[in-house]
């Protein structure tokens, strides 16, 4: 597996690469950086040379694009690995557009089950990849819901996207 870092307006990002496929997208919390090795050398790509490389560095590329708001969809071989409701619910993720947002009732739907709001936001809590399948998209029928990534984050990727008004 092959990692890359990205210093993103609301946090360190850690992306890794195998195969081809982006696998993860995770945050990296201050703590975790002030015990780990977590340097300006270590943000540079650690990859090797190659295909993995290559698509490591046109993520961080797409991730910035992002959040200077020149990019609305990501163009990038995906690889989430979970179990196949996982799966299903992360496929619903991917067809929200950028600056729209469904309730998890309404995920629940799309996927085929109508009473499955509980599981699907448990589904999205296990999501590898957030912002490139884009969880922070889902909110609560009255209200913006939960987000593994913490509720700030959310909040700051909604904002940017033009669905929460933006902070003065």
């Amino acid at each position: 597996m092959k990692q890359a870092f990205f210093s993103s307006p609301i946090g360190l990002v850690r992306i890794m690469v195998e195969n081809g496929h982006v696998t993860h997208l995770e945050f990296i919390d201050e703590e975790t950086q002030a015990a780990g090795s977590y340097t300006a050398e270590a943000q540079a790509c650690s990859c090797a040379d190659g295909e993995d490389e290559r698509l490591a560095m046109e993520t961080l590329r797409q991730l910035e694009q992002y959040f200077k708001g020149e990019r609305r969809d990501f163009d990038l071989p995906l690889c989430p690995l979970g179990t196949d409701f996982q799966r299903k619910a992360w496929q619903v993720l991917r067809q929200i557009p950028y600056g729209e947002t469904i309730s998890y009732g309404e995920q629940a739907r799309r996927m085929g089950c109508p009473k499955g709001a509980r599981a699907v936001g448990g589904a999205n809590h296990h999501n590898p990849l957030p912002i490139l399948i884009p969880c922070h998209r889902v909110v609560a029928a009255h209200g913006l819901g939960g987000y593994g990534e913490g509720i700030e984050r959310k909040k700051y990727l909604l904002r940017l996207e033009g669905v929460l008004p933006k902070e003065d």
